[in-house]
């Protein structure tokens, strides 16, 4: 599938920016998959506003995968075709994009299912390629192209990821099959590495730049990113966010979506307010992400708003020892008191109730 097979809504959709929550996975107490829930999650981000959602990513869970597990092709599934019928029902499109991981051989095959579940993007994790040569990650990206249009992912080193230098994205934005890049190293230097592979590749008309570095969302947004001596010099900026933070507390960024490209496209001024924003936004990431404890609560952590919210029976995982880190639980409480304006709380006891039962 190339990008010219998609639907000319869905491709501007991904061109123009959008918010693409990362979707987390819906169990209940059994550690079973809840379907009824997966889907209440779909309804909510279209809702919200999203122009896209991820499945299969971080967030949704990487042991999906596990045999005796097999929830990939489930998950998949229910969450496409909720997405479709949903967006029907509203009238609007919503760009689904498919997580895939693994060697090679094993992400092709996740490739196919999701192309015949009707994905119209992929997005493929590196982390299997640890100490593998940068050609045969670019090999790997190419083939995965030859099936269905793609992200590239920075994925940061700790949930997994692997340091991927200037070099590999250079040539990666070369693959003719490539829309996006989703960068979330949290990291200054590995942001700027693909913002300036993108411009001296002369695609950033081609390939649209999404931010993962849920420590510094607003910051990315506002950033002009400038490359070459000034009477040739090229810009890059990032347009959308294809986040886990944003997998809740979706509506309250979709405003700040709105808001942040209104100043990149206008010019206009940024204000102390602004920046003071930015600052409380990764304040209440650091509670949810847990970097305090090398994020090993985050997705306990996201799913801690969801549950508290009502869209989540619990925060359970599919792994047993994966629960939300000591002092998390009152860093939650501290921010969600700090930042009313940061959630979405109202929304979700509005339309609660027609989600989970629609």
């Amino acid at each position: 599938m190339n990008r010219t097979d998609l639907p000319q809504p869905i491709l501007d959709i991904v061109r123009r920016g959008t918010v693409i929550p990362a979707t987390p996975l819906a169990l209940n107490a059994h550690r079973q998959f809840d379907e009824r829930r997966q889907r209440a999650l779909m309804r909510y981000y279209i809702d919200a506003g999203v122009g896209g959602i991820a499945v299969g990513m971080h967030f949704t869970q990487f042991e999906i995968r596990t045999p005796g597990i097999d929830l990939f092709e489930p998950v998949l599934r229910v969450c496409s075709e909720e997405i479709d019928s949903y967006s029907k029902k509203v009238g609007r499109p919503i760009a689904k994009i498919a997580g895939f991981s693994g060697q090679t051989a094993t992400a092709l095959k996740q490739a196919e299912t999701a192309r015949k579940l009707g994905y119209h993007f992929g997005i493929a994790s590196m982390a299997a390629f640890r100490g593998a040569m940068e050609q045969e990650m670019v090999h790997h990206m190419r083939e995965l192209a030859k099936i269905i249009p793609m992200f590239g992912f920075y994925l940061l080193t700790g949930v997994g990821g692997i340091k991927l230098p200037y070099t590999f994205w250079r040539e990666l934005v070369e693959i003719e099959n490539i829309v996006g890049i989703k960068i979330a190293p949290f990291d200054r230097y590995g942001t700027v590495d693909v913002a300036r592979a993108l411009a001296d590749a002369g695609r950033e008309n081609e390939i649209t730049l999404y931010t993962g570095n849920d420590d510094s969302i607003l910051y990315d947004f506002i950033t002009p990113f400038r490359f070459g001596p000034p009477e040739s010099a090229k810009t890059v900026r990032i347009r959308g966010g294809l986040l886990g933070q944003w997998a809740c507390w979706t509506q309250r960024a979709v405003e700040l979506h709105e808001r942040l490209l209104k100043i990149a496209d206008s010019g206009e001024p940024i204000t102390p307010e602004l920046l003071t924003l930015s600052a409380q936004i990764t304040d209440a990431n650091a509670a949810l992400f847990d970097p305090a404890h090398n994020y090993a609560g985050s997705i306990p952590g996201v799913n801690e708003i969801l549950h508290r919210q009502g869209l989540l029976e619990g925060i359970w995982t599919l792994k047993r020892d994966e629960v939300l880190s000591p002092g998390q639980a009152e860093e939650i409480d501290r921010v969600c008191a700090a930042y009313p304006h940061l959630t979405d709380d109202a929304f979700v006891r509005k339309n609660l109730d027609r989600w989970l039962n629609g």
